[in-house]
């Protein structure tokens, strides 16, 4: 975003080795926070922005409630995700900076917790910047003795679509990230998948997602019928025949391929072992 200012930040190396306790092997180390060459531009807008949190999934949703983070990112397509820190009492935030972004960690799921960069400090605030080939795709701001928040603590924080950080990052996440035919990441907005979540015992499925938001489609494998059939347009069959008027979308994740008809009724995923129908759901199906 970073308010049309063009940073160049450097991708800096994420570990450092030492010395295994048993037969002299290296152990590998991330480094919540590494040194490196500072950029030539970092961002010079404010450290604080005032958030709000609204009630919309899109862009502008995110940055009005992600402040200075928000605007400090350099996303190839819309900032994906993003909000204010949470209050806390004595005791509960960090006596150094990094010790506030260490609990932002605690506070969020899936981001990286290691190879941040100082980008700039000023007036009790420092940001934090995650880089992938120098450019700012995850930020956050921490800050120190803020009304309900003793301390250190993050106070806003932002991220680029997963598909821009690196597969070393996501690959551990529970979002699958997808690419084309040539291989390049595609964001999540456009399509992702992930596996049912075991503590609603749908780990026998898996879902697919096309679009964001409002405009989203969700598909299912169901092979093991967790779901009641009046919640999917068509039940799940492992073994079609791909339709005449399916086409390719280029979608790929291993060795999977997404193909749709016009009416996208059923998403067609084409295995190595043939072809399997994943119908699309009557409404969002969601775990609490």
């Amino acid at each position: 975003m970073r308010g049309g200012l063009v940073t160049v930040a450097v991708l800096t190396a994420m570990a450092a080795t030492g010395c295994g306790a048993e037969g002299g092997e290296e152990d590998v180390v991330e480094d919540v926070v590494v040194g490196g060459t500072p950029p030539a531009t970092p961002y010079s807008g404010p450290l604080y922005v005032p958030m709000k949190a609204v009630d919309e999934d899109d862009e502008r949703a995110v940055l009005t409630g992600s402040g200075a983070a928000g605007r400090a990112l350099e996303c190839d397509g819309p900032v994906h995700a993003g909000g204010s820190g949470e209050e806390w009492g004595e005791g509960d935030g960090g006596s150094t900076p990094e010790e506030g972004l260490k609990l932002h960690f605690d506070l969020e799921g899936e981001i990286p917790r290691s190879g941040y960069r100082v980008e700039r400090e000023a007036d009790g605030r420092v940001l934090y910047s995650f880089d992938v080939d120098g450019r700012t795709k995850v930020a956050v701001v921490v800050a120190k003795d803020r009304k309900n928040r003793p301390d250190w603590g993050p106070e806003s924080h932002a991220a680029c679509d997963p598909a821009e950080l690196p597969a070393s990052v996501t690959d551990s996440w529970k979002a699958e990230i997808w690419t084309d035919e040539d291989g390049n990441r595609i964001p999540t907005t456009t399509v992702s998948s992930y596996a049912g979540p075991e503590h609603c015992d749908w780990q026998s499925a898996h879902f697919l997602y096309l679009g964001r938001g409002e405009d989203s489609s969700q598909y299912v494998r169901d092979p093991k019928s967790v779901f009641e059939s009046e919640m999917l347009t068509a039940p799940y069959d492992g073994d079609v025949r791909m339709p005449d008027d399916a086409h390719d979308t280029g979608y790929r994740l291993d060795d999977r391929e997404l193909w749709l008809t016009d009416d996208r009724s059923t998403a067609y995923v084409r295995t190595p072992d043939g072809v399997e129908a994943w119908p699309r759901t009557r409404e969002t199906v969601a775990c609490a």
